[in-house]
């Protein structure tokens, strides 16, 4: 084997060597910015290929291949589901803050509500029972201009009684 083929990596060997030189598969990892960027394992798995997925030339390689483009089409859709599941969670919780933040608000206008009624109960009470006061009040005065009238010389019954016997 070849120094320039080991374990799948291509590089150009020099043909003189020197202390400094850096294999090409090196300079492209120094080049690439994204080269430090943390990958997390999920989406590494769907990124790169398995070593499995390597593409070698016979059928049952093929086979193979596309079986492994199935299962990474099953990790990127498992992934996928799991991400819609998350916001399909956050929207449930959005939703649950939403209804408590509400049945604090309903409560808290119940109980006013119930202020309220329990006041104008309250009145609707004292007004009653001074309705049934002067009610007693008006019954008694009527009495009290009743018994003056019939007690009177002058009442307005005897005057009309006079009047209409001069005539």
């Amino acid at each position: 084997m070849q120094p320039s083929e080991i374990s799948g990596l291509q590089y150009i060997v020099p043909s003189n060597p020197s202390p400094y030189s850096v294999p090409a598969f090196e300079l492209s990892r120094l080049s690439n910015p994204l080269h430090n960027l943390y990958i997390p394992p999920q989406l590494q798995e769907i990124i790169s290929p398995h070593p499995s997925c390597i593409n070698n030339s016979t059928s049952d390689e093929a086979d193979e291949q596309q079986l492994c483009v199935i299962n990474e089409r099953k990790q990127r859709r498992m992934i996928s589901n799991r991400e819609s599941a998350r916001r399909s969670r956050m929207r449930k919780q959005r939703h649950l803050d939403e209804l408590w933040s509400q049945v604090v608000w309903l409560r808290n206008e119940n109980h006013q509500l119930i202020d309220k009624l329990n006041h104008v109960s309250e009145s609707h009470d004292k007004v009653v029972e001074e309705n049934v006061q002067l009610k007693e009040e008006a019954s008694q005065l009527r009495r009290m201009l009743s018994d003056v009238q019939l007690t009177s010389p002058y009442s307005p019954l005897t005057d009309l009684e006079h009047a209409l016997a001069d005539n």
